[in-house]
């Protein structure tokens, strides 16, 4: 490749999604700091190290992945969604156990979570399956049996580990999906009455003893508040606290007296918000804001149905997963064990975030050549 064919490339890459996922790492990364850095544990304290190594790796496959050509997202959509289903049952049978679910295989000194590769499986197997349907066509409740079928598979077997707030991710990924797909008004009613008919079904004979005490404890933190309800006063405790400027950096009582468990992982937002407050929680919602219209606007300026369907899909992964742990935190959604974007401690989640900025980023790259 000659320098002048190098030039036109750099000016034709999309680095804004890789910008902002770096911006809202490294104030990620400063907060697990000052989450961790008063632990008396030398593991806890490190974990930012740890933390940073792990997102280079994804950062560094992510860009790998910006360099494929989407057409071979379509063309191995199947392929891969086959082997995630496949790792899921493998997890089931024989899975690493901890902190009372079996989520993880062991590939020696990694830790991977299958169901955090099946995010990605099944967004590219919606894609591929709702590309061959006329894009000018609404879609009646029949057309959604298949890929439904698709999605379930995955969310029982993920249920199954237990882990709810991935299955249900998954299960909301699919209707976002859809609906982008556009379906009829007769079929957005049937889904909207399954919906609630499966929800109560579920509490009544699908979720444990601990799983409905989660949903009361969100609607009365007070009614057990030394039990369930603890994690969730404490994290109301410390954004209150915040208020409009915060405590400052490395200032959080929550965090060095240890009262809110979890604070690196589920509760990091709580953390930024008593030390940085309302101001501080603005910029960094921002970010991801604006990082969620960058994929809407890419979504629309793709030519091919396939492609916009993926990048909706990322789309909603962020979304949700956004949405919902920052709405468990502050008290407005029962806790589930989801990680804020690029901010929350993980190794698995900071691999999947990476690769699907990768994917957004190849899609945007390849725009242009149609």
């Amino acid at each position: 490749m000659n320098r002048s064919a190098i030039v036109d490339f750099l000016k034709r890459y999309d680095f804004t999604f890789f910008g902002i996922s770096l911006a809202i790492f490294i104030m990620g990364v400063c907060n697990l700091y000052s989450a961790t850095h008063a632990s008396s544990s030398e593991v806890m304290a490190g974990l930012y190290k740890v933390q940073t190594a792990k997102f280079f790796l994804s950062f560094i496959l992510g860009a790998a992945i910006s360099f494929i050509t989407p057409k071979n997202y379509f063309r191995y959509s199947y392929f891969f969604y086959l082997v995630s289903v496949i790792l899921l049952i493998l997890v089931l049978v024989l899975g690493h156990k901890g902190m009372g679910a079996q989520r993880w295989i062991l590939l020696g000194p990694v830790r991977l979570q299958p169901s955090e590769i099946t995010k990605i499986a099944v967004i590219l197997v919606l894609g591929r399956w709702y590309a061959k349907t006329n894009a000018d066509k609404e879609l009646g409740f029949k057309a959604l049996i298949i890929p439904a079928l698709l999605v379930f598979i995955p969310t029982i077997l993920i249920v199954a580990e237990p882990d709810l707030g991935t299955g249900l991710l998954v299960v909301l990924i699919f209707l976002v999906v859809s609906f982008y797909r556009r379906l009829k008004w007769r079929t957005i009613g049937i889904l909207v009455v399954l919906g609630l008919l499966s929800g109560g079904v579920m509490y009544k004979f699908g979720l444990k003893e601990y799983q409905k005490k989660r949903i009361v404890t969100f609607l009365n933190p007070g009614a057990d508040a030394r039990g369930s309800g603890y994690n969730a006063i404490q994290s109301k405790i410390a954004i209150g606290s915040g208020q409009f400027l915060g405590k400052g950096y490395l200032k959080s009582s929550q965090a060095s007296l240890n009262y809110l468990p979890e604070n690196h992982t589920d509760f990091v937002f709580s953390i930024f918000n008593e030390e940085h407050g309302f101001l501080g929680s603005l910029i960094l919602i921002s970010l991801y804001i604006i990082l969620l219209f960058r994929f809407i606007w890419l979504a629309q300026s793709v030519p091919r149905m396939f492609d916009s369907i993926v990048v909706i899909g990322i789309m909603s992964l962020f979304f949700w997963h956004t949405v919902i742990n920052m709405g468990m935190v502050m008290g407005l959604m029962p806790i589930v064990g989801l990680p804020l974007p690029m901010m929350s401690y993980g190794g698995s989640s900071l691999l999947t975030f990476g690769i699907c900025t990768g994917m957004a980023t190849s899609i945007s790259n390849a725009r242009n050549l149609f």
